[in-house]
């Protein structure tokens, strides 16, 4: 099943009494269990490419769809709700809440959702991640390794179709990026996930099913 498809995506920033390309006429998609990584220098359209695909902008021109709905075709209350059901974030910063404890954290986006079972849920996929005996710690006493970890699960807990990584490496040592890499590879051969990954690592690159190189918002290769 197709889980995101960009159809001649166009995006344009207006900069002043200038408009600024970020993405020009993209076209790409990923199927359950892909795993691919956007490649490409500081300002050639990667981050912009995430922000399209987990329906926190909308193109300028083109469409894109995520597990089947149009993203320009949504109003407010819907693109909220395609975030909330369809897409994971995992950030290289980790962007956990430092009030809320470990099962807290992760179980926050089936809180806000309404959901019921968050509880339970969180603890299943923190067992996933091998962190359930830190559950009730705060993120300001794990490693950076275990905060990923933390992130990725709670990225997980509402079991989204589609999985957005922006450099969630790069703040890690090479042994904790490689237990990273080992919990991603899982996720799409398991979990059945499609994986969309901004990264410089090389050994990401490697690892990844396919990888799409972007140079001035265009793909000018792919592999």
């Amino acid at each position: 099943m197709t889980v995101l498809r960009f159809e001649n995506v166009s995006k344009e920033y207006v900069e002043g009494s200038q408009r600024v390309t970020a993405l020009a006429d993209v076209s790409l998609e990923l199927r359950e269990g892909e795993f691919v990584t956007v490649v490409g220098r500081s300002g050639c359209g990667k981050s912009t490419l995430l922000h399209l695909a987990g329906a926190m902008d909308l193109p300028t021109a083109g469409r894109v769809s995520i597990a089947g709905q149009i993203t320009s075709d949504l109003q407010d209350a819907g693109l909220v709700r395609l975030r909330r059901e369809a897409v994971g974030h995992i950030f290289q910063s980790f962007e956990l809440l430092p009030t809320l404890t470990v099962v807290e954290n992760v179980e926050l986006p089936l809180l806000l959702a309404g959901r019921t079972g968050a509880r339970p849920r969180a603890l299943e996929c923190l067992a996933w991640v091998e962190l359930a005996e830190l559950a009730a710690r705060m993120p300001h006493q794990l490693s950076g390794g275990q905060m990923q970890r933390v992130a990725i699960a709670r990225a997980l807990v509402h079991s989204p179709a589609l999985l957005l990584a922006d450099e969630p490496t790069g703040n890690l040592d090479t042994v904790t990026s490689n237990v990273i890499l080992t919990l991603l590879q899982r996720i799409s051969r398991e979990r059945g996930a499609a994986i969309l990954m901004a990264t410089h690592s090389l050994e990401l690159i490697a690892a990844a099913g396919r990888s799409i190189r972007l140079r001035d918002g265009r793909i000018v290769a792919e592999g």
